[in-house]
């Protein structure tokens, strides 16, 4: 007995090992065959990663699979991925795998896993699916498959149409689909279960979304006349059950098309099951009453040329619908729409909705339209009329909006337009007519940071044109009354259109953020941090005419502002924009930007009559261009150039800001009180009292780039002493000025008085000697350091010069009475008593110069006795600052 088990253990592993190994042998076998098939089927390029085939998994069959399959499309569609799928499987026959080449292999079933296919069809009328080759050894019964197929999947895999000429798309996503058949008898059944989610849109209207579909259907097949016919079928759209009936057959240049369906029940609970279960929620406990039916025919020849016509029809009457949780009814629902082919020729296609009418409460709602030539240029003719309650939608229908919404809007239009005439703002093509009004209208949106509010607002429709007449409207603490034109309503809330108009607008405030778009944050790598920003919205495209009472922005509260705004493309210009601040007049012109990643700005502003305290306090700008100007009190003009970037809150990124200004100080004194540069300057320039100092009329001009201004030198003047000022100071409050004080002679005290006791008081009253300071540090610790250099020289030359010319005046004098006294008043002197008498008067000169002092003993004292004199100029003492009589 242990012998008989070990033998037939032994053979066991043995076949178990062949079934193993066996494969091996036959696989480069079947990998030629794999690529003789595809180089003599197909013109596309294919790639594959791995090919298996193994005994085991399909034992007795023989089971091949193909991973990563990618077939990619060649001219014109070069490039393009045609097809891709994770792996596809193969169960057959082992006698298959030694048939010789040229004789058929039966395939009994297929398993394709995680497939992508795409078809397209380009403007030209080129398919990316005809890629089978055409011949005798495509079409030959050479190298073919017969199919004998008993189990057929097709598992999470996904399906997109793209027909670029006709603009239309169809997408096919969670695809789930089994079959079962025998493909190789000429009559026989293949039995389906399909599940998916549809997506259809044409002409860029989505009229499936993601809808899912559901279809088990029994196919009867006529191989031998090519027919295809459906015996027992039901599908779900959704949760609405159709059922169907009919044949496709296959022609030489085309399908014939014969199919009817409907759903098999009316109640009105079917309209429900047609809308998305994310959407309508579970409607078994839904109340209805009334009916709802859905019946279509499609009946013709698809082909290249023509489409199969059809008639489908939608009807509802006297319907009604309550869900359980919510408080209120729809009811007197009638619909009546048909959507009809009655040509073959696509554009004739149409869409009818005859009656859309609902009630909700006592608001009647009426509606009907009629859609054409939607695969090309969709015509749209409509009619509305009704009122309708915002806040009810909710209250009806458990649908989740993104911002709550309430207010009453009425309407009786009639509206005829073109798509095409949207897009491109063809406002001739665009009939309106009628009238829309809207009452107590509350929303939010992403466009605006605040709810808005709209009291009332009436539009008269046009031909084109929707005008205003008027609109009134609050959003946080503003208010706005808008009266004007708009020209693309329509386009604006069909589509990606702008919203263009031309308005007169008034306000009693106005704040800027309040009309700022917040855009998200960004959620990138852990790296990156970034705060809601404010955007200009790029939905506007208007010319505004405002007139304002206040218009706050920042900090800045602006009175009687008015002029032009323009508005596009995320670029706000301002035209003559004139407002009253800081009790003075403000005019701004140039532009605020945010289409790019960092909103920035180009502005001229000129300011006149400006309070000098208050709008230096109030302008961080001014306050960073010239921070000493807090310490003064008068008056400001001003016009400043200035262009840079704006921060997220939309103010100015300092270090970005350049530009120039000219400035203009009036009736204008020091306040230094609490200024530690003034305590400082006085502590070194004891003979200046800034309270005194003369600022009227200083005019200055100044630019700034890259974080500093650069201060272009200037004159002002304290009583008679002269001053020259010039230098830099940084945003950051870091400073380096230079101050030169052309300090008159009689300052200088009693020393220089008793050096230059002789000399005459006018001479005295020409001396002026330049003292420097140097200021440096922050405005908030300056450190002032004076240079006395320039001033010993300067005045140590000057009562140098004065004692020489005294000198030489006093010794001229006596050598003149002495010649005149040797030779008398004798008129007829040669040229040689002359040039002897010139001689004599320059030798007498130097001997009496000579006499008095050296020049360098004199240069030496005079140098020492200013060096003390200007000493003391800068030394604290406990006596007034002002010592002028």
């Amino acid at each position: 007995m242990k012998k008989v088990l070990k033998i037939t253990g032994i053979s066991l592993l043995i076949i178990f090992a062949l079934l193993i190994a066996i494969p091996y042998a036959f696989q480069g076998k079947i990998n030629d065959l794999v690529k003789r098939l595809i180089n003599d089927n197909l013109n596309a390029r294919v790639e594959f990663s791995d090919l298996s085939l193994s005994f085991i998994k399909g034992f007795p069959r023989a089971h091949v699979t193909v991973s990563d399959l990618v077939i990619t499309n060649i001219d014109p569609f070069k490039d393009e991925t045609f097809a891709s799928t994770k792996d596809i499987s193969f169960t057959m026959s082992i006698k298959e795998l030694f048939k010789k080449n040229g004789d058929p292999m039966v395939v009994n079933a297929i398993t394709v896993n995680e497939a992508l296919l795409t078809l397209k069809t380009d403007v030209f009328g080129n398919n990316n699916y005809d890629i089978t080759k055409k011949g005798d050894s495509a079409s030959s019964g050479e190298n073919s498959f017969t199919l004998d197929i008993k189990d057929y999947k097709i598992n999470n895999s996904a399906l997109n149409y793209i027909d670029e000429a006709s603009n239309t798309a169809i997408h096919l996503t969670e695809f789930n689909h089994q079959g079962r058949g025998i493909f190789s008898a000429e009559t026989s059944e293949l039995e389906t279960t399909t599940e998916t989610n549809v997506s259809l849109s044409i002409d860029s209207i989505n009229y499936l979304n993601n809808n899912r579909i559901t279809l088990q259907a029994i196919i009867g097949l006529d191989l031998s006349n090519s027919t295809y016919t459906f015996k027992d079928n039901k599908g779900f759209i959704n949760q609405l059950p159709i059922e169907f009936k009919g044949y496709v057959k296959q022609l030489e240049k085309g399908q014939d098309i014969d199919i009817t369906f409907e759903n098999p029940e009316s109640d009105f609970k079917n309209f429900l099951a047609v809308i998305p279960k994310d959407y309508s929620k579970n409607i078994d406990a839904v109340e209805t009453t009334g009916d709802f039916k859905v019946k279509g025919l499609v009946k013709g020849l698809s082909s290249e040329e023509t489409i199969p016509q059809f008639d489908i029809t939608i009807t509802s009457n006297n319907a009604s619908f309550k869900y359980p949780d919510l408080p209120k009814r729809v009811s007197n629902i009638t619909i009546n729409t048909s959507i009809k082919n009655t040509t073959g020729r696509a554009d004739d296609t149409y869409v009818d909705i005859n009656t859309l009418d609902f009630t909700i409460d006592s608001d009647v709602f009426k509606s009907s339209a009629t859609l054409k030539n939607i695969s090309k240029n969709m015509l749209v003719n409509a009619h509305i009329n009704g009122i309708l309650n915002l806040a009810n939608l909710t209250k009806v229908y458990p649908i989740t909006l993104d911002y709550p919404i309430k207010g009453i809007l009425k309407s009786n239009v009639n509206t005829a337009f073109d798509m095409d005439a949207i897009e491109t703002n063809a406002y001739d093509r665009i009939k309106n007519s009628g009238t829309i009004s809207i009452n107590d209208l509350e929303f939010t949106t992403k466009s605006f940071p605040s709810p808005i509010i709209i009291s009332s607002a009436h539009m008269n429709l046009n031909s084109g044109t929707v005008t205003l007449n008027p609109f009134k409207a609050k959003t946080g603490d503003s208010d706005l009354f808008v009266t004007g034109t708009i020209n693309n309503l329509t386009g604006f809330l069909l589509s990606n259109g702008k919203l263009q108009g031309d308005f007169k607008a008034s306000s009693k405030l106005f704040k800027v953020n309040d009309f700022m778009t917040v855009d998200e944050p960004l959620k990138d790598q852990e790296t990156k941090t970034s705060s809601d920003a404010l955007k200009i919205p790029d939905f506007l495209d208007c010319t505004i005419n405002a007139n304002a009472e206040t218009v706050v922005y920042d900090n800045l509260n602006l009175k009687d502002v008015k002029g032009t705004l323009l508005i596009k493309d995320q670029k706000a210009s301002l035209i003559n924009l004139t407002s009253n601040i800081f009790d003075g007049a403000l005019a701004i012109a140039g532009e605020v930007t945010t289409n790019e990643e960092t909103p920035n700005f180009n502005l001229n502003l000129n300011a006149n009559n400006f309070d000098i305290a208050k709008s230096f306090n109030g302008m961080a700008l001014l306050q960073n261009l010239a921070p000493i100007a807090k310490l003064l009190q008068g008056k400001l003009n001003t016009n400043i150039n200035l262009k840079g970037n704006l921060d997220d809150d939309f103010s100015p990124i300092l270090n970005s800001v350049s530009g120039n200004a000219l400035a203009e100080l009036l009736s204008t004194k020091i306040s230094a009180d609490e200024s530690k540069l003034i305590s400082n300057l006085e502590g070194a320039l004891n003979f200046v009292d800034f309270d005194k100092l003369n600022l009227n009329d200083l005019k200055t001009k100044f630019e700034f780039a890259d974080g500093r201004v650069a201060v272009k030198p200037f004159q002002l003047k304290y009583q008679d002493i002269n001053i020259e000022i010039s230098g830099t100071h940084g945003f950051d409050k870091t400073i380096d000025y230079r101050a030169v004080f052309n300090v008159p002679a009689k300052y200088l005290g009693s020393e220089v008085n008793r050096l230059i006791g002789k000399i005459d008081a006018a001479e005295v009253n020409s001396i002026s000697i330049p003292v420097a300071a140097n200021i440096t540090g922050s405005f908030t610790n300056p450190s002032v350091n004076t240079d006395l250099s320039s001033g010993v020289k300067t005045l140590t030359q000057q009562l140098i010069e004065i004692e020489k010319q005294k000198l030489l005046n006093q010794g001229k004098d006596k050598v003149q009475s002495l010649i005149g006294h040797v030779i008398g008043g004798n008129q007829t002197k040669t040229d040689s008593l002359k040039k002897e008498q010139d001689q004599t008067i320059n030798k007498v000169l130097q001997d009496i110069v000579g006499s008095r002092s050296t020049p360098d003993s004199t240069t030496s004292s005079t140098t020492n006795t200013v060096k003390n004199v200007l000493g003391g100029l800068f030394q604290k003492k406990n006596k007034p600052k002002d010592t002028v009589n």
